[in-house]
């Protein structure tokens, strides 16, 4: 008695929309984030959703200045996003998508997570100093755990890109 199987590949869920998201605020801590979720997506499959949040109080000082400050932000802020894609291009071929916003960091993760459906989990790591987790983590754990509807993945700031390739 002969059995036909199905095909396999044909059940598998696609997860080609499906976004983690990680910010860039040029700290050590946020590279390690980058990597974990591209590592991540290379495994599973997906899009890196990078983002860079500019702080009003950046450039509301200076009356006088504010748009050569604002330029100054865009322009470390697509530096960041050019090295995010640098990064992530040389672990693998993994889709980018790039957004730059202004406003208070942790309300612009919630609004972009409210926005974009596909994103699936905030990729954050954790501080290497020993103040503390580091202040992206801190805000949003002060928020309260129902705060965003998605989880939060926060991988240790120490690791090594070795060792988040094993765990990804």
């Amino acid at each position: 008695m002969s059995v036909e199987h199905e095909d396999q590949t044909a059940q598998m869920p696609d997860f080609g929309g499906r976004k983690f998201l990680a910010v860039l605020d040029g700290t050590e801590e946020c590279w390690v984030a980058v990597t974990f979720a591209a590592y991540r997506m290379k495994r599973t499959g997906g899009i890196v959703k990078l983002l860079v949040v500019i702080e009003p109080d950046d450039f509301q000082h200076w009356i006088g200045v504010e748009d050569v400050m604002r330029a100054e932000a865009y322009e470390q802020a697509n530096q960041w996003l050019d090295e995010a894609e640098a990064l992530i291009a040389k672990i693998g071929n993994i889709e980018v998508e790039r957004e730059i916003r202004e406003g208070r960091t942790a309300d612009e993760i919630e609004d972009l997570i409210g926005e974009d459906k596909n994103i699936s989990i905030l990729v954050l790591a954790s501080s290497t100093s020993t103040d503390g987790p580091g202040p992206l983590v801190s805000t949003l754990a002060s928020r309260g755990a129902n705060a965003l509807p998605i989880p939060v993945a926060i991988v240790p700031g120490i690791l090594t890109e070795s060792q988040i390739a094993e765990l990804a």
